[in-house]
């Protein structure tokens, strides 16, 4: 064996052990959560780490019914649902103006919605905050709405804008021969071919909005209006010394982005390559 193929060999040996190690540390927690919630609160101090003699249900009926998780199984779906539905329809048509036309102080705007991504989020809290209290949409999901749409704007504003420098514009001229307007070649013509890019700023901000905590816990107040992420956190004392529930609470909790972002990561990698190559 030559000296070049065992260099050859090493590299792919070290590469899948860096590979398997990075494999453990990302699914190892999230495993060990899913087997604990199936565990008794026996084994779960007896053997933090051994695997359940059995698989039970019932840390997830405890869970049920010492928190109204499906009422915040539901406000998170529509929180998110509705922001995310505001957030493309919004953005997708700045992002269009700001990738087809120039006019005074676009690349001003441009370069200021972009820089508001360098703000950290702990800095917003107290001005949006206020800004809800005075506008009467605190502990409102309206509310929830409204911010979780504006925190995933530059987001956003990066994935469409790459995606419609890559549409010609012989489209939208041809379009507007044929005596289409600005809306009408937009909606009929440039949404349908962005609808990859369109995609993947969907997926980013459905995530965003599900697992968001800070501003939910920030904003609301009411049981009936707090979002999945904060029901742990909300019932912790209740969860305190049954490690059962509180393991079925986070696995109810955690595994749906989780099934989501595993289902539709192509998707969102390939869009976003394609959409930087295009840009």
């Amino acid at each position: 064996m030559t000296g070049k193929k065992m260099i050859g060999i090493i590299g792919r040996v070290i590469r899948f052990v860096f590979l398997g190690v990075m494999a453990l540390i990302s699914v190892g927690p999230l495993f060990w959560i899913v087997m604990s919630s199936f565990k008794s609160n026996k084994e779960i101090l007896a053997s933090a780490f051994a695997l359940p003699s059995g698989f039970s249900f019932s840390g997830y009926a405890v869970a049920l019914d010492m928190a109204p998780i499906f009422l915040f199984y539901g406000n998170s779906i529509l929180v998110s649902v509705v922001s995310t539905i505001l957030n493309v329809i919004v953005v997708s048509m700045a992002a269009y103006v700001l990738a087809r036309y120039r006019f005074k102080g676009s690349t001003f705007l441009l370069l200021l919605l972009s820089a508001s991504m360098l703000i950290p989020t702990s800095a917003l809290l107290m001005p949006i905050y206020r800004i809800m209290t005075s506008i009467k949409l605190f502990d409102t999901r309206t509310g929830l709405v409204l911010v979780y749409a504006a925190l995933g704007l530059p987001t956003s504003l990066f994935v469409f804008k790459s995606y419609f420098q890559g549409i010609p514009k012989e489209l939208e001229e041809a379009a507007y021969i044929d005596g289409a307007g600005f809306y009408r070649t937009f909606f009929t013509i440039v949404f349908p071919l962005a609808k990859s890019g369109l995609a993947t700023g969907a997926i980013l901000q459905f995530l965003m909005s599900w697992n968001e905590f800070m501003f939910a816990l920030i904003l609301t107040k009411r049981t009936n209006i707090r979002t999945l992420p904060l029901a742990l956190n909300y019932f912790t004392s209740q969860f305190s010394f049954n490690y059962t529930a509180m393991f079925a609470a986070l696995t109810m909790v955690i595994l749906p982005s989780i099934v989501i972002y595993v289902l539709l990561q192509e998707q969102v990698t390939e869009s976003m390559v394609t959409g930087s190559i295009k840009g």
